[in-house]
């Protein structure tokens, strides 16, 4: 009887293949797809229609302030999705190559037996590859079919786009070794990322750790059949249709944000060892910057963060933002990704408070 919490919503019961469950038939697949189609599109058309009321009804001068709060956000919300979408796509692309291109179970029967040194192998997978987190996500994905376990592609998600090469690059070119920022962000990621992946795997249902529609895809690799072309172009199809609206969905609610909370409100309290910290990971949840960049955002805001800080910046927005969360909810159950949260959270602010020097 495990002793692990339950930081997951319960699931019916399911047979575990390759330490996923799977637990449906492709007609399932098909109407729940068919189902979340017909949800977007009614989403869509319930904030067009939103959207024309307001307009309709609202005064000439509050909507004109509403058009430059809306132009803002749309910018910002493009901004965030035309940097994602080409990592989306790698990430997507590599997963094809690890789920239908390599021999079934390769990379699993290739990594240590050790949990912990399996884990951290996989942590450090992202120092050959130069995506960042939202393309680590399909990725990730593609590690799961392939027969990688739950809590461990967890370990990667979250460590990847930190250790990835060009991110390490950009954090030396802004910083240097000034401060110990770029091997506190290295080291701390992967600590953190190994905490969770530790933690996670405590669960004695890991099929429980993952949402009721990855689940029923897990179903698809045994069931495929065709050539690989084909079964690649399937694949890049399905992960899109499931990867690429919940990217739209999280850049659109981080150029909301941006638009209500005003960065310099976030920074105002940039001196304070304690505050900055809490502060800087907000801020880095709402702006959802790529990991690549994130590093010369930070150098730009110059003597408004202390290091502590910079370094919560640094290490939460890669793990945990508004468009990585979107992005998560596509594979992982509501609850762990709370949980996730929360550790992160947690783990980041000591961190930051460390370096800071606040006991």
């Amino acid at each position: 009887m495990s002793t692990a919490p339950e930081l997951l919503d319960d699931a019916p019961t399911t047979t575990p293949v390759a330490g996923v469950a799977t637990s449906s038939r492709a007609p399932e697949a098909v109407r729940l797809r068919r189902a979340r189609l017909r949800t977007r599109l009614l989403v869509v058309l319930g904030v067009l229609a939103a959207l024309a009321l307001a307009r309709a009804v609202a005064p000439a001068d509050w909507f004109s302030w509403m058009d430059d709060q809306l132009g803002d956000g749309v910018t910002l919300a493009l901004s965030v999705v035309i940097e994602s979408v080409p990592f989306v796509v790698l990430g997507i692309l590599l997963s094809i190559l690890v789920s239908v291109w390599l021999p079934q179970g390769l990379l699993a029967r290739r990594l240590p037996r050790n949990p912990v040194l399996r884990r951290l192998c996989l942590s450090l997978l992202g120092v050959l590859m130069p995506v960042c987190e939202c393309g680590n996500l399909p990725l990730s994905r593609g590690l799961m079919l392939s027969g990688v376990a739950v809590a461990d592609s967890v370990t990667f998600l979250l460590a990847a786009p930190i250790v990835n090469p060009i991110t390490i690059i950009t954090t030396y070119e802004a910083f240097g070794w000034s401060d110990g920022i770029l091997v506190t962000r290295i080291v701390g990621g992967l600590v953190i990322a190994n905490l969770v992946g530790w933690i996670s795997s405590l669960h004695a249902r890991p099929e429980r750790l993952l949402s009721s529609r990855f689940r029923i895809l897990c179903d698809a690799p045994t069931a495929e059949s065709g050539s690989r072309t084909g079964r690649s172009l399937r694949m890049f199809a399905a992960e899109s249709s499931s990867t690429l609206p919940a990217l739209l969905v999280g850049s659109a609610v981080a150029g909301a944000i941006q638009v209500v909370v005003p960065r310099s409100v976030l920074l105002a309290v940039g001196t304070n060892p304690v505050l900055s910290v809490a502060a800087m990971m907000a801020l880095a949840f709402v702006v959802a910057i790529c990991s690549n960049v994130d590093a010369f955002f930070a150098l730009s805001l110059g003597t408004a963060a202390m290091p502590g800080a910079i370094v919560a910046f640094l290490l939460f927005g890669p793990m945990i933002d508004v468009k990585m969360l979107a992005l998560m909810r596509t594979t992982f159950s509501p609850r762990l990704l709370l949980g996730v949260t929360a550790l992160v959270a947690a783990s980041v602010a000591v961190i930051g408070l460390v370096m800071n020097g606040v006991g």
